[in-house]
C-alpha cells in the first residue's frame, strides 16, 4: 500500500512540473527543471517512474462568422428629353428603367391643339435643321408601321399623347422596345411630337405604313443620359446630361 501511494504521489508530482512547459502561451519563461527536451525522470525510493512529455495543442482560431448574402440593389437609369419647336409647343420627356425591365415614359407637352398626336421615338438625335433632321421612326428590326402594342411595329412607335382643352397632354407609357442600355439602347436618338393624331398603320393612307400619317413635327428633343436623381436637376439640356 505505501509502495502504491508514493508511485501516485510521484507520478502526480512529475506531471505537475511537466504541464508549465506543454502550454507555452499560459507559462512565458523557460523552466530551467524542464529547460531538456529528454523524458522526465523521478526517483522515490528506489521506485522509478519514465513518462514521455505530452503537450496540450492550444487552437487561437476563431470560427469564421457567417458570410450575410449580398443585397442585390436594381440598378436605375433615367435619360430627359426637352422638345422643343419652331411653335410655341415645347415639353419634357423623361425615360427610367430598372435593371433590364420595361422602360417608363413620363410625357408632358402643352402649346399643343387639342386631341391625339402622334408621338413617335426617331432615329437620329439631331436637330441641326429642325426637327426633320431626326430621321425615320427608330426601326432596328425592319418592320412597318404599327401600334405600341402591336407585334408588328417600329420599335419607336409610341402611339399618340391626347392634348386637353388648354393645349396640355400628359401621359405615361411603359414599353419594351426602348431600352436605355444595350445594342438598341434609345440615348442619343430624338423624341418627336406631331402635328396629327397617329392612325397606328391601320388608316389605309399611303403614309400609314411608315409614320401612321401623323403629319408634320410640332416639337423634338434629344434624348440624354440624366446625371441627376431628380428630374428638376435635369430639364435643362448641359452639363446636367450625358449626351
Amino acid at each position: 500500500m505505501q509502495a502504491a501511494a508514493a508511485v501516485a504521489a510521484m507520478a502526480a508530482h512529475t506531471i505537475l512540473a511537466a504541464s508549465p512547459s506543454s502550454h507555452p502561451l499560459l507559462y512565458p519563461f523557460p523552466n530551467p527543471i524542464l529547460s531538456h527536451s529528454s523524458p522526465l525522470h523521478s526517483s522515490f525510493h528506489g521506485v522509478s517512474l519514465k513518462l514521455p512529455r505530452q503537450s496540450l495543442p492550444l487552437s487561437l482560431t476563431t470560427a469564421a462568422a457567417p458570410k450575410k448574402p449580398l443585397a442585390v440593389v436594381a440598378a436605375t437609369k433615367k435619360a430627359v428629353a426637352v422638345l422643343k419647336g419652331t411653335s410655341n409647343v415645347e415639353g419634357v420627356v423623361t425615360l427610367t428603367q430598372e435593371d433590364d425591365g420595361p422602360t417608363t415614359v413620363n410625357v408632358r407637352v402643352t402649346g399643343l391643339t387639342p386631341g391625339p398626336h402622334g408621338f413617335h421615338l426617331h432615329e437620329y438625335g439631331d436637330t441641326t435643321n429642325g426637327c426633320i433632321s431626326t430621321g425615320a421612326h427608330f426601326n432596328p428590326n425592319n418592320k412597318t408601321h404599327g401600334a405600341p402594342e402591336d407585334e408588328i411595329r417600329h420599335a419607336g412607335d409610341l402611339g399618340n399623347i391626347v392634348a386637353n382643352a388648354d393645349g396640355v397632354a400628359e401621359a405615361t407609357i411603359v414599353d419594351n422596345q426602348i431600352p436605355l442600355s444595350g445594342p438598341n439602347a434609345v440615348v442619343g436618338r430624338a423624341l418627336v411630337v406631331h402635328e396629327l393624331e397617329d392612325d397606328l398603320g391601320k388608316g389605309g393612307h399611303e403614309l400609314s405604313l411608315t409614320t401612321g400619317n401623323a403629319g408634320g413635327r410640332l416639337a423634338c428633343g434629344l434624348l440624354a443620359m440624366c446625371k441627376a436623381a431628380w428630374l428638376s436637376q435635369c430639364k435643362e439640356m448641359g452639363s446636367e446630361v450625358d449626351t
